[in-house]
């Protein structure tokens, strides 16, 4: 059933390793991305079918290598080319700006376990994880950069790969951004004619944090795409923008702790997220539907009624329900006067109008 759901959503190309990526594999990423001066000297060794092993000094390497020559030279995509004819490692500043040492020959622990078969890619994981350090090692064979990082590795695709990629899983943000849509203004309709259930506000809540989740993924093809990804960028700021602000204030509305419901939901891995059972088991702490009412904090703003109003509204009758089947004297207490009560209603029936022609409030 999960994968059935899977395909239908659009999901089924989403791999683990991508909804799950590990975050602070971000700025080795960003260092590595197309554009960078070192991107360039990589790529350019690939190019040209050279193999390449390299070491990032963090201050922990000094007894793991032996050998070569130091050369504290200013960092450049043309040198790190010349430097890789010859043998052994090239050592690079921890900030990418100098060349340090080249023709090294790295010592790490060959207790260490490592999953690599070649010799430049078992010293290269050895080295990260013993020195919890960035290498890199460039296979002329494989035609292909491996980048490793303390006990993380990751096989750098083409600039042209990711950004097919990022391409492809914008389109399922794009698909989930037009459900998304769909099922608030059914929210919004629900609310106005006092009629919302448990599985109204979860279904929004969950596609709002299955969105969250892809735009993740795009944001780390983003970091790996550089500058290329400019136009894949402005399309997901596009895509999400008020999204995050829409789920803070549905929380407001159904919940007496917005952080506690928050935390809930972003424990949530995306297998356990894709079962539309497990939100209102989570949240509501419900197994069945039934219907519920917001304090109205959502709906009320998007009236014209100045915000102290607002709150003075759904601070007396406490939810949405009880504030539009109240009555005109009620209301006049708070709203001042008969005109504004009026006016009032006049703006909930607007509301209501518009969403039922289609239109979106």
């Amino acid at each position: 059933m999960m994968e059935e759901f899977r395909e239908l959503e659009g999901f089924e190309n989403l791999t683990v390793e991508e909804v799950g990526f590990e975050k602070d594999f971000i700025d080795i990423l960003k260092m590595v991305a197309p554009g960078t001066s070192l991107r360039n000297g990589l790529d350019d060794l690939l190019n040209a079918r050279m193999g390449a092993l390299i070491v990032f000094d963090n201050g922990n390497i000094d007894d793991l290598f032996e050998g070569g020559f130091r050369l504290n030279s200013k960092f450049s995509s043309q040198k790190l080319v010349e430097l890789a004819k010859m043998d052994g490692a090239i050592i690079l500043s921890k900030d990418v700006k100098n060349i340090l040492s080249a023709n090294t020959l790295l010592i790490p622990d060959s207790g260490i376990y490592t999953r690599e078969t070649g010799t430049r890619h078992k010293a290269a994981e050895r080295t990260a994880k013993q020195a919890k350090t960035l290498t890199i090692a460039v296979s002329e064979r494989k035609n292909r950069i491996s980048v490793y990082y303390k006990d993380q590795s990751y096989i750098l695709q083409s600039g042209s790969e990711i950004l097919r990629r990022a391409t492809e899983t914008l389109q399922i943000l794009e698909k989930q951004k037009e459900v998304f849509n769909e099922l608030l203004d059914e929210l919004n309709l629900s609310e106005l004619k006092r009629n919302v259930s448990v599985k109204d506000v979860s279904s929004v809540l969950q596609r709002v944090e299955i969105m969250k989740r892809v735009s993740e993924i795009i944001e780390r093809y983003l970091v790996e795409l550089g500058k290329e990804g400019i136009i894949v960028k402005m399309r997901l700021k596009e895509l999400i923008s008020k999204v995050y602000d829409e789920e803070d204030i549905i929380l407001r509305d159904y919940f007496s702790s917005v952080s506690d419901a928050k935390e809930i939901l972003e424990k949530m891995d995306f297998d356990f997220l894709l079962d539309p059972l497990n939100i209102p088991r989570m949240l509501f702490e419900e197994l069945h539907d039934k219907n519920i009412s917001p304090k109205g904090w959502r709906i009320l703003y998007k009236t014209n009624l100045l915000p102290r109003y607002v709150d003075s509204l759904i601070g007396n009758f406490k939810t949405l329900d009880n504030i539009m089947t109240a009555r005109d004297r009620e209301l006049v207490e708070i709203l001042d006067n008969e005109a504004m009560v009026a006016f009032f209603r006049e703006e909930l029936y607007s509301l209501r109008e518009r969403l039922s022609i289609g239109k979106r409030i």
